[in-house]
């Protein structure tokens, strides 16, 4: 994910942990979790005596996190969980299977990567059955059930990962008390926003906040615009040819998405600080003007991580919300959902390890993390009332009510594209540069690399 960057990859240090070492954190039968499907698991898989050695990118709490619903896992099949993780997930991954010494389970949040694995003859198929019950379980699923699908050694594409955690970006934050004071309405459709845009410059404010700078990861914030705009403006199916570079990027479709983030983003009267001052203002600090007195701004597009950022002491709900960035009513290209998220794949088969695919199935391995921190799912079955505050319950909806979801497209291309070209281009765009010099300067780039 684009988030990578806040975390340099450092050595190749190991932690590790046993999930059944741990009680439960919920217990059987407490609170108004799905017990009944925790119940009809366990009653339909045993494996005593079974070991699976799962490695994934989660460590610190958010390690503790997983080993809290892997437990259940563990409790009801009586098998033993070996989780472990690495700074360096994205190499060690590679190095343990090409060296033949695998885990059972790996979780990634790189497609590509996957797709690299796969191709290799590393990673199992996970089967018709599971595809089937993506498709119509999660909300949006045959958008899931492409995520997890890639083109085997064969070249027969097969469904071998299954989309678990995940994460959400087309949301624009907002402080209601300046709505209100103001007196203006959350928007529903992109033409009530850009409305919303003009009331705003008309009482003499000012709409948005944008930031693009992220030292050696500059331009990344404008890729998401971008990437939004693509989900607005056109089929998912032309979003997908577009990541694959099947139509160039200097496609008139896709110059055109580009020019959509421009009619926000290089309006001086709409940017806090004009266009001028994007490349120039980290995307860290750029939501800050939300919370200035007066506000320097109304509204801020970013992912669901950018609390983080927000000033010491803001609580969301009263000082900060947010909204789905809404689509096009007179397009009628459905809610679109642009996120990323992460994807379990099977790299050593055993009975325990497809028992664990069958284990995301169920609506309790969803709710024993929903009910904690930083966990979002599509699962239809959830009981939502359990996430573990109204901002987590929001961006939930938000993945249910989606009916098409896309993963970030700059992670799915070419890192040369995605991680260079693409987010260089931005800048130079929002400098002023036209939209389609620049996309066929990312094309040529492209070409570069085939």
């Amino acid at each position: 994910m684009k988030s990578r960057f806040l975390a340099g990859v450092a050595g190749l240090a190991l932690v590790a942990g046993t999930a059944q070492a741990q009680e439960l954190i919920y217990a059987p039968g407490d609170g108004d979790f799905n017990w009944s499907s925790y119940e009809a698991f366990a009653a339909a898989n045993d494996f005593t005596g079974e070991t699976v050695n799962v490695f994934g990118p989660w460590r610190g709490d958010d390690q503790q996190l997983a080993e809290n619903f892997l437990a259940y896992f563990e409790a009801a099949t009586g098998a033993s969980v070996n989780y472990s993780s690495s700074e360096s997930y994205e190499q060690q991954i590679v190095i343990d299977t090409e060296a033949g010494s695998p885990p059972n389970i790996a979780i990634l949040p790189q497609p590509g990567l996957i797709q690299n694995l796969v191709s290799k003859g590393f990673v199992e198929p996970l089967g018709d059955d599971v595809q089937s019950w993506i498709n119509e379980n999660y909300a949006a699923g045959p958008s899931w059930v492409s995520l997890g699908t890639y083109s085997g050694p064969d070249s027969t594409d097969r469904l071998y990962a299954f989309p678990f955690k995940i994460d959400v970006k087309s949301l624009v934050w907002y402080s209601p008390e300046n709505f209100e004071d103001a007196g203006y309405e959350v928007p529903e459709t992109m033409e009530e926003l850009k409305a919303l845009n003009d009331q705003i410059v008309a009482d003499g404010g000012t709409p948005w906040c944008i930031g693009l700078g992220s030292g050696g990861a500059t331009g990344w914030p404008a890729t998401d615009w971008v990437e939004d705009m693509m989900l607005r403006t056109q089929p998912p199916e032309v979003y997908d040819q577009w990541v694959r570079n099947e139509i160039p990027f200097d496609d008139p479709r896709v110059v055109a998405a580009i020019e959509e983030f421009g009619a926000f983003a290089r309006n001086d009267a709409y940017v806090a600080g004009g266009a001028a001052a994007l490349a120039s203002t980290d995307f860290r600090d750029s939501p800050k003007g939300l919370f200035a007195s007066p506000p320097q701004c109304y509204m801020h597009r970013q992912a669901s991580f950018i609390p983080t950022f927000f000033p010491e002491g803001t609580e969301m709900g009263l000082d900060a919300d947010f909204f789905y960035f809404p689509a096009y009513a007179e397009k009628d290209l459905g809610s679109p959902v642009l996120g990323a998220g992460t994807l379990v794949f099977i790299t050593k088969d055993s009975p325990a390890s497809r028992g664990l695919i069958e284990f995301l199935k169920t609506p309790i391995a969803h709710e024993v993390w929903m009910a904690q921190s930083g966990f979002l799912t599509p699962h239809q079955g959830v009981n939502t009332e359990l996430y573990g505050d109204a901002t987590l319950r929001k961006m939930g909806e938000i993945l249910l009510n989606a009916t098409t979801f896309r993963f970030d497209a700059s992670d799915l291309m070419h890192p040369g594209v995605g991680q260079g070209s693409f987010w260089t281009g931005m800048v130079d765009y929002s400098g002023g540069k036209d939209a389609a010099t620049v996309a066929a300067e990312i094309q040529r780039s492209w070409d570069a690399v085939k």
